[in-house]
């Protein structure tokens, strides 16, 4: 028995090489990465991550997400039918057409696989390479697809809580008074890959406990399933860490309420229809929670009568080694007070070899960070201020 599970992992894992989500969330992250260069560029004539960054978050903390849900669903049996794996996949597919990757979350995709199986339940539809997927199910298969998406959705969570942070990138707009005003953006996409109980033959029971749920017969394949989760949050009212990590919060405490919701669904399963509508409801009402809330604040990054506003730091630059933060205002240069970029840089550039800055941090306290410059860092310091753009769009907020 313990062969035939390490063979099915083994084919499982393999068979993700055969879904068209695994490739397609790569081009999806690399067009992210290089439309956020190219922006930046616009605004700062510098980007500020290269256009590989958004391909290196792709994976790595998806794995862990999908480790801990693999072994879930398979420590208590929650069988998926592949029928359900091909309309999330379709639907994953279909939403990216929109041009707006935070429509890729497990609540839109998933949701959207589970409405579609309530009305294609039953029919005789014969698809290429698949064949007939719908006509043998039944309501058990529901409880199960409702518990994936609130196990993912709790994983989106944790993933804008522990990635959505990193490296949100600057942005200039134009008020709707016509100041330049600055903001911060995150587009993300992740790849969770786990592991799926599907109906089979291979896997019989490990367990007299197991499985927890059935499905039909106990006998199941493994598919390792590429699940895609995206992320579109622009802050322009308080600091991006902040707000990006009280998404986070809302997201995974959602997450939990879906799942005590849908764990009822395998006695009442009624429930499991509730559960997917609260997700795709609650997901949006966070959406649109925040985009007000962001819209009833001041501009946290506008220009500042008393210092200049940092509001971006490029990667190891002298900037970043002088643990300057996103958020700080610069006061005053070599005791020199400043109050816009060209005052900052002819200050700086008056004694080349050494560099003191007054700062205002985000909880109001002054402090001084110095270091020695070599040739060229008084114009390389690697700090991106809020400033009037190079070459300006017309966007107005």
């Amino acid at each position: 028995m313990a062969q035939d599970w390490f063979i099915e992992l083994l084919k499982g894992t393999g068979r993700l090489l055969l879904h068209p989500v695994f490739y397609y969330s790569f081009i999806i992250a690399a067009v992210l990465g290089v439309s956020r260069v190219r922006r930046e560029r616009k605004n700062f004539t510098v980007r500020a991550q290269d256009a590989y960054f958004e391909l290196r978050q792709l994976v790595s903390l998806g794995l862990l997400v999908g480790l801990v849900i693999s072994i879930i669903v398979i420590a208590a049996g929650i069988a998926i039918p592949f029928a359900a794996i091909v309309l999330v996949a379709t639907a994953t597919l279909l939403l990216s057409l929109l041009t707006k990757v935070r429509l890729l979350t497990p609540a839109y995709t998933i949701g959207a696989a589970f409405f579609a199986l309530i009305f294609l339940s039953g029919k005789e539809i014969d698809l290429p390479l698949a064949g007939d997927l719908f006509s043998t199910l039944d309501e058990k298969i529901y409880p199960s697809i409702a518990i994936l998406l609130a196990l993912l959705t709790i994983g989106e969570g944790f993933l804008i809580l522990r990635n959505g942070k990193k490296g949100t990138s600057p942005k200039l707009k134009k008020s709707k008074r016509g100041q330049t005003v600055g903001v911060h953006e995150v587009k993300r996409l992740w790849v969770v890959p786990a592991f799926m109980l599907v109906p089979g033959s291979v896997l019989t029971l490990p367990f007299e406990w197991w499985p927890v749920f059935a499905l039909g017969d106990n006998t199941y394949s493994l598919i390792l399933v590429p699940f895609a989760i995206g992320m579109h949050q622009q802050v322009q009212g308080m600091l991006p860490k902040e707000a990006v990590q009280q998404l986070g919060s809302r997201v995974t405490g959602l997450g939990i309420l879906i799942t005590l919701i849908a764990a009822a669904g395998y006695w009442y399963p009624i429930a499991s229809v509730a559960a997917v509508s609260l997700a795709i409801i609650g997901r949006e009402a966070l959406t649109l929670t925040q985009r007000m809330q962001e819209e009833g604040r001041p501009f946290y990054f506008s220009k500042k009568n008393h210092g200049v506003m940092i509001l971006g730091i490029l990667p190891e630059s002298p900037a970043d080694k002088m643990a300057l933060g996103v958020g700080e205002l610069v006061t005053k240069v070599n005791g020199t007070n400043v109050h816009d970029e060209q005052s900052f840089y002819e200050v700086l550039s008056r004694n080349r070899a050494h560099c003191k800055l007054e700062v205002l941090d985000t909880n109001g306290q002054i402090r001084f960070v110095q270091r020695a410059l070599y040739e060229g860092d008084h114009h390389e310091l690697g700090i991106l201020f809020v400033q009037d753009e190079k070459k300006w769009d017309s966007e107005v907020v």
